[in-house]
């Protein structure tokens, strides 16, 4: 495996969730593959749970990682070509991504879309520049408009609370204070059109995710409705992904609290789990009584996190054998 970014380069879904059942159940056995290996974790915007699950799985697999956060252990990057860089900008991606390189085996990147200009982020422009000048393989570790780790441990979990061959799962939109991007959705939905699951996603008017990463999901706007029997359910908030206006791309365009999962919710799923990335907004995304009830999944699905990234760490320094 020489990048991870979409559910394609995992290759076989069934086979990627029994080895990471595996690896759940042994984490050293492969401490091996990661004698003498150096993980370069690279992170242009703050985490936790990612930056943490990459750390411990790199150690799980005997390897060395190096923490960079571009602009306070670094000086600050540009990202585009062609500019004049006489700003706030001391070095050019161009040079230091092969810097960087040379002193690790392998890359993860994190990098937030900008939600300014789509066809910026969309084209992925930070993450491919990694791809084009490290020659090493490369990990999203979140970037403009995919979050694969994430969809991943969320795929682990579902496998492992799902009491039916094909449950229901419900991905749904709810408010936030602040404009998001659609990292998390796009690749949580598809993952799960990969997957062996109903998908449904709901959202208000205008927040249509790209159908590159929706084919084969039912859309609903009616919330309650798309919740009705589900196994799953999902929250989450995005910004306007801007489809089909690209004028509206990263704007706000509703915060109705109408959308907070909260009990009245979750009462006409089938008994439903929740789930959440995390962090979370409480009453806000979620409502603490769904949050915190026994029906939550939160914390073994940020537990997850190792596994997912682990995986793809071993089947990475396998390919470098």
């Amino acid at each position: 495996m020489n990048k991870f970014f979409h559910v394609s380069d995992i290759g076989d879904i069934n086979a990627a969730l029994a080895e990471a059942r595996q690896v759940k159940q042994t984490p050293y056995a492969w401490k091996h593959l990661g004698e003498n290996r150096t993980i370069m974790l690279v992170f242009f915007n703050s985490s936790l749970r990612t930056r943490l699950s990459s750390q411990k799985a790199a150690l799980n697999l005997g390897m060395s990682p190096i923490v960079l956060n571009i602009g306070q252990d670094s000086w600050k990057l540009e990202t585009e070509m062609g500019v004049v860089m006489d700003g706030d900008k001391s070095e050019h991606l161009r040079e230091a991504i092969p810097v960087m390189a040379s002193y690790c085996d392998i890359i993860g990147v994190r990098s937030f879309a900008g939600l300014k200009d789509r066809e910026f982020d969309y084209a992925e422009t930070i993450l491919s520049q990694f791809v084009q000048y490290a020659g090493k393989p490369v990990i999203s570790l979140e970037s403009a408009t995919v979050h694969p780790c994430q969809a991943f441990a969320d795929l682990i979990t579902i496998d492992e609370y799902k009491t039916k061959a094909r449950p229901k799962v419900v991905l749904t939109w709810a408010p936030h204070p602040r404009a998001l991007p659609q990292a998390v959705p796009n690749s949580f939905a598809e993952w799960m059109g990969a997957a062996d699951v109903d998908l449904v996603i709901t959202h208000p008017h205008g927040y249509e995710l790209d159908p590159a990463f929706t084919a084969g999901a039912r859309i609903e706007y009616d919330q309650m409705k798309a919740l009705e029997g589900a196994d799953f359910v999902y929250a989450k908030n995005w910004s306007c992904p801007g489809v089909t206006d690209p004028s509206l791309y990263g704007q706000i365009l509703s915060k109705d609290m109408g959308w907070t999962v909260d009990e009245a919710h979750m009462a006409v799923t089938d008994n439903a789990h929740f789930m959440h990335c995390l962090p979370v907004r409480r009453n806000m995304i979620v409502s603490d009584g769904v949050i915190d009830s026994p029906r939550s999944l939160v914390i073994p699905e940020a537990a997850n996190r190792v596994v997912s990234i682990q995986v793809v760490m071993k089947r990475m320094l396998e390919s470098l054998k």
